[in-house]
């Protein structure tokens, strides 16, 4: 197979699809590897270490893209829908019930897109979102600490606090895996922390674990209390494949206190606040409404492209090459990786898609097994 690694185009995205690693196993397995010129320059990978294990050096995007598999990290922009072509397998984050359009130009291409966000293991554990998921939630109150200054327009108060001064009030809503490591980070800084979640193992689970962290069941009520003494919200709420849930509502934000900070974690899939209806940039990452500084950036984890990338890929290493030595039949034998197909050959195989473009469901099994008698 032919697979081609473009260089991310999406501003200030560094992360790379591939390491020099699994180029080197892809090409053991006889397949041949095509990295657009410094697509690995932004995570400390040379283009040197990619030919050393194989690999062809192209020096425009098209080429990298005139394959058979394309593997990224983001989703597709405007400017690369030109490339898309029937029968090519599209491998990376995608998000699509958030962004229509880019659905429409993969429908219209017959691009089988397979999305790293709704690969689903037997646990309903998401793979290969977990470490993106770990490194935003990790990242999340270290960036909060950093706008609470006063030159940014914050509080203009230490997270920890001092002796004889208090610690600033974090509150986390939702406990899956960024909700859980922005907490225990937040708690680790010295901060007061709240999580709140709907599911009450998960909330035992941190009382067992982290005395520290008060836990709380999430309803509207609660959730509002816990807003309105917070210096700091961290919104994590995540739906497979759908759009986040607006869980944080625009009466909640008016009543917070003049220079806290919201994090929405959950913002390259739509955002769980109601009064983020922006997503920002890490050149320029927040805006102020209502007194109150968002932080909206969509690709949290590409600030620190070094370690996201060997962490994604240590992840999405294993259906690359499964992908790669069986094409779509690799989806047939995976469960996991037969729930992130998202589109087969102009067909809407996930449900939150299809209920977002108000397009019919079909049955991924089905249409790969039809694509691939054809």
């Amino acid at each position: 197979m032919r697979i081609g690694l473009p260089k991310e185009i999406k501003p200030n995205e560094n992360r790379v699809g591939l390491t020099p690693a699994g180029v080197q196993a892809l090409i053991k397995a006889k397949h041949s590897v095509f990295v657009e010129s410094d697509a690995g320059v932004g995570s400390g990978i040379e283009d040197e270490s990619y030919q050393e294990v194989g690999a062809t050096i192209v020096y425009s995007t098209a080429e990298a893209w005139d394959v058979d598999m394309v593997v990224k990290v983001k989703e597709p922009l405007e400017s690369e829908y030109q490339y898309f072509k029937e029968n090519m397998i599209l491998f990376t984050y995608l998000h699509l019930a958030a962004n229509p359009e880019l659905t429409q130009a993969l429908l219209d291409a017959k691009v089988s897109a397979i999305a790293y966000e709704t690969v689903q293991l037997k646990d309903k554990s998401l793979p290969l979102l977990s470490p993106m998921s770990e490194i935003a939630g990790r990242r999340a109150p270290v960036i909060a600490a950093n706008f609470l200054e006063k030159q940014y327009g914050g509080m203009g108060i230490l997270l920890s606090g001092v002796p004889g001064t208090e610690r600033a009030h974090v509150v986390v809503v939702g406990a899956g895996v960024a909700g859980l490591n922005a907490a225990k980070i937040a708690d680790g800084m010295g901060a007061r922390v709240t999580i709140l979640d709907v599911n009450l193992p998960r909330l035992k689970y941190i009382d067992d674990t982290s005395p520290n962290i008060q836990t709380l069941y999430s309803n509207e009520e609660n959730l509002y209390n816990c807003i309105q003494t917070a210096d700091v919200l961290i919104s994590t709420v995540l739906i497979p494949g759908s759009r986040a849930p607006k869980l944080v509502k625009e009466y909640m934000v008016k009543d917070m206190q003049p220079g806290s900070v919201i994090i929405d974690v959950a913002i390259d899939q739509g955002g769980s606040v109601e009064t983020i209806d922006k997503v920002t940039t890490l050149d320029d990452p927040i805006f102020t409404k209502y007194g109150v500084i968002h932080y909206s950036v969509a690709n949290m984890p590409g600030a620190v492209p070094n370690s996201s990338t060997f962490a994604l890929t240590n992840a999405t290493q294993p259906y690359v090459i499964a992908l790669a030595n069986k094409g779509l039949k690799a989806c047939l034998k995976d469960k996991a990786l037969l729930k992130g197909v998202n589109l087969i050959n102009g067909a809407i195989t996930y449900e939150s898609v299809a209920q977002t473009m108000d397009f019919e469901l079909k049955d991924a099994k089905e249409e790969i097994t039809n694509f691939l008698a054809i």
